[in-house]
């Protein structure tokens, strides 16, 4: 089918994703390649001590996304977009939003990126026996127990970003498999919130205010390939106020912005992984087994089939690098040279692939935010260097670029040399990887294991949900995710892989051993008042 007449004929397929700097719609056909897109743009407020999204700019950047989608199908088909097969909504996982009876919302919503949680995490690691981070919802939820907010005994829903937007568009409270292990442990045979854990919170939490049993106040989980909810009129509304999106389209269930990662890598089969890095970088790398013991620094999650997935995930990543950029393009417009911001990073990149590979001992940490893998409780950027360091454009920026993926490497050696988990190969996406080299080099020494950029690696999780609400569309419902994938989505799709350099290997190795070294000094900064 032409490509107009699939989209006029509702055909086409539509995931959304909210990341953590852009809201991103993307239109995808019956060969699962992108036709559209639409995208927002927004931010993170710190207000109180909180990093937080209001909802109304959620509920704005929807509308503002899926208009510039609408925009742009009818500007290149020449169709209005007015009903699609499917829509999948993806978004940053983790976090807390609790809404009363009335699905009002309960206090402003606590995002990913905040390190307020370090006593419930902790005391939930201990009772559990199951890492428990900072970031997950359940220890949002603790930790308000514990400090007895006034706002628990009225809680009555709590969900995730995604699960809150399926909510608007659908009216139902549920959540997809990969979401809900970011929210709370899963068992991993049955597929269901781990039914010894959610009985021992509830003995945690028996005499408290909260006075509510945790189950029933945690979204359902539906399983990928199921319909969760169809889109209704006020929902339709919500996309598109002018009404010519039309109600009733399926939705699939809402996943986190790991699991969409997952399915727009093909990385969801053992000894694969896949890494995610833009503000916030994590990896995902599916298990054979079970790690031997509990590592703080290792979350166990789930791929969008619930299988289990160790993930490191660290909140800090390209936003120091995209700092220092801003300044070499204002030294470079002091001179009156004004280059475009491509341009600007393709040179820097170039700059950075020149520095020695230690940078000659100039070491910096990207800490906008705290970070449990390092265990500090806030941050601030910071560089340091030895007296005799050769200080040069192309060492700073190669340790710029090491500092994106030096608090990951710290929790993958944990997997690979403690745990001696296997890996096959590294898929890579995200905005740190729109100018492949060095940094795709650079991570690939750094994990020590070949990384490879699809051609798909910039479509990222809109597309990446698509495809999971495409699945869900499937004809034959026996087909497994792992073969749609692999026999129908990547099914001859080209990559370009990159393997680890030895001289770089030994470069990141010793610029390592500085780094970790120097979070004594990073540690007293950040706390510092």
């Amino acid at each position: 089918m032409n490509t107009a007449p699939l989209i006029s004929n509702g055909k086409a397929v539509i995931g959304i994703e909210f990341g953590s700097t852009r809201i991103k719609a993307v239109l995808i056909g019956e060969g699962y390649e992108p036709l559209a897109s639409g995208v927002h743009d927004w931010q993170n407020s710190l207000v109180d001590g909180v990093w937080t999204y209001p909802l109304e700019e959620v509920r704005e950047g929807l509308r503002d996304c899926f208009g510039d989608l609408m925009k742009n199908v009818e500007q290149q088909y020449g169709v209005k977009l007015t009903k699609a097969a499917g829509i999948g909504i993806s978004a940053m996982m983790h976090g807390y939003l609790a809404f009363d009876e009335k699905d009002e919302l309960l206090v402003p919503f606590r995002t990913w990126r905040n390190t307020i949680t370090e006593k419930a995490a902790d005391e939930l690691t201990r009772e559990l026996g199951f890492n428990i981070p900072q970031r997950w919802s359940i220890a949002h939820l603790y930790q308000a127990i514990l400090n007895d907010e006034p706002h628990i005994d009225r809680i009555a829903f709590v969900t995730t970003l995604a699960g809150y937007v399926h909510m608007l568009l659908t009216g139902k409270k549920v959540i997809g498999i990969g979401d809900a292990s970011g929210i709370f442990p899963i068992d991993p045979v049955e597929k269901i919130y781990d039914e010894k854990m959610t009985v021992r919170f509830d003995e945690l939490t028996g005499g408290t205010r909260f006075g509510k049993k945790l189950l029933d106040v945690l979204p359902a989980i539906v399983p990928v390939g199921e319909e969760a909810g169809v889109l209704t009129e006020e929902g339709a509304r919500l996309l598109d106020p002018t009404g010519t999106f039309g109600a009733g389209v399926p939705l699939c269930p809402p996943e986190g912005d790991a699991q969409t990662g997952m399915a727009a890598t093909n990385s969801i089969t053992p000894k694969t992984g896949n890494v995610s890095a833009g503000t916030s970088i994590f990896s995902m790398i599916v298990l054979e087994k079970n790690l031997a013991k509990v590592h703080r620094e290792i979350d166990i999650v789930t791929t969008p089939n619930g299988d289990p997935v160790a993930m490191v995930h660290c909140n800090n990543c390209s936003s120091d690098l995209d700092a220092w950029v801003k300044v070499f393009g204002g030294v470079l417009r002091k001179a009156g040279v004004d280059m475009p911001k491509g341009k600007l990073y393709d040179m820097l990149y170039e700059l950075a692939a020149a520095g020695e590979p230690d940078c000659s001992g100039i070491v910096s940490y990207n800490y906008y935010a705290g970070e449990q893998v390092t265990e500090l409780q806030s941050g601030k950027p910071m560089v340091f260097r030895r007296p005799d360091s050769c200080f040069t454009p192309e060492n700073l920026l190669r340790s710029l670029v090491y500092s994106t993926v030096a608090t990951l490497k710290i929790g993958m050696d944990i997997l690979t040399e403690e745990e001696n988990v296997k890996l096959d190969r590294i898929y890579a996406h995200g905005g740190l990887f729109k100018t492949p080299v060095p940094s795709q080099g650079i991570l690939a020494s750094a994990l020590g294991t070949d990384v490879t950029l699809m051609q798909s690696a910039g479509e990222g999780g809109a597309w990446g949900i698509a495809l999971l609400a495409a699945y869900m569309l499937r004809e034959d419902k026996q087909q497994t995710l792992e073969s749609f994938l692999s026999g129908c989505v990547f099914k001859g799709m080209s990559g370009s892989t990159v393997s680890p350099e030895q001289s770089c290997v030994n470069g990141i190795n010793a610029y390592m051993k500085d780094y970790k070294a120097g979070l004594a000094a990073e540690r007293a900064v950040a706390e510092a008042e």
